[in-house]
């Protein structure tokens, strides 16, 4: 006494049973609308659904939550709906329940799709550039569920020309050795029960080409002698010789250089003979003039030839000293 009393609020978590994928019906033809439904019942409080697709989750899916008859829990459903192609074939879907009485560690459901689609189909040359004489291999590769039945080969829209020489083994159409004749257009067809596809190839064969022997040209050293020879006198005249020797064993297309060391020579004999010229003018320029005698000194402001010579520098009596100078 007193009687103290306390209250506590019980939560009883309803754990979601595991849920179901329902809707799924095998094998779905290429280009179908699938639709599949997630089921879970007995959570409490009604618990998440989620679907994933290839580990990537859907979003654009329908949610319903229903109260079940005992009025204390819930059964949970989603669904989702999707246009089918050949790249679901053996894709897994998952629906995942997440509830807080899980721990963290979420129910899952999983269905792996079976998609049924026509055959592709694609020929593969066993070389880019086919040749004449060489063997060529055509590969048909076809992908299909049901797998394709064994593919039919045909050129130009019939039967295969020769079959001693083309040999279809399997996929493969192989022929020995190729010619002329062998141009024209195969088809590969592959069928299954869903339908047919097929494929073409042009082939061309090329002629082989020419081997041609690769040639290295070594050039030979190319070797020049140039002589020069330069004559100067006193006289107006001035020679100059030149004379290149040529090695006979230089080639023919290898003359640049020769050019080269003629053209140099020249200009160093054109300036050497202008020099000469400059020289031989300017020592004849200083040495003209008018040259006199002994005797003709003082006579020439004579008026007359009779004064000039009674004037005139060097008389007879002084001839034995008159000198004259050559020059």
């Amino acid at each position: 006494m007193p009687v103290k009393t306390s209250k506590a609020y019980l939560t009883v978590l309803g754990v979601p049973e595991k849920p179901q994928i329902s809707g799924f019906s095998s094998p779905v033809m290429e280009g179908d609308l699938m639709q599949l439904t997630c089921k879970t019942s007995g959570s409490k409080p009604a618990a998440d659904i989620r679907w994933f697709k290839n580990d990537k989750e859907i979003k654009d899916v329908k949610y319903l939550k229903e109260e079940d008859a005992n009025r204390k829990t819930f059964t949970v459903s989603s669904t989702l709906d999707f246009r089918v192609d050949r790249s679901d074939d053996g894709v897994a879907v998952i629906c995942r329940v997440d509830h807080e009485s899980l721990n963290a560690t979420p129910q899952v459901a999983m269905q792996v799709l079976e998609i049924h689609y026509t055959p592709s189909v694609k020929i593969i040359p066993s070389t880019p550039f086919p040749q004449e004489g060489q063997p060529l291999i055509l590969t048909c590769e076809s992908k299909g569920k049901p797998l394709p039945e064994p593919v039919l080969w045909t050129k130009d829209g019939g039967e295969l020309p020769d079959p001693d020489r083309m040999v279809v083994s399997g996929r493969e159409l192989n022929i020995l050795f190729l010619n002329k004749t062998d141009n024209g257009t195969y088809r590969c067809e592959a069928t299954n029960t869903i339908g047919q596809s097929s494929a073409e190839y042009v082939l061309i064969v090329h002629d082989v080409p020419n081997t041609l022997l690769s040639t290295t040209i070594i050039p030979s050293l190319t070797t020049a002698t140039v002589t020069t020879t330069v004559a100067i006198t006193t006289s107006p005249t001035t020679s100059a010789t030149t004379s290149s020797i040529r090695d006979p064993n230089a080639l023919a297309g290898q003359t640049g250089p020769d050019h080269a060391l003629i053209g140099g020579i020249v200009a160093v004999v054109v300036f050497v003979t202008l020099c000469s010229i400059f020289l031989l003018g300017r020592y004849l320029a200083r040495h003209k003039g008018t040259y006199l005698t002994n005797e003709a000194k003082g006579a020439e402001d004579a008026p007359d030839a009779d004064t000039a010579i009674i004037n005139a520098e060097g008389s007879q009596v002084n001839a034995e000293e008159k000198k004259e100078y050559f020059i």
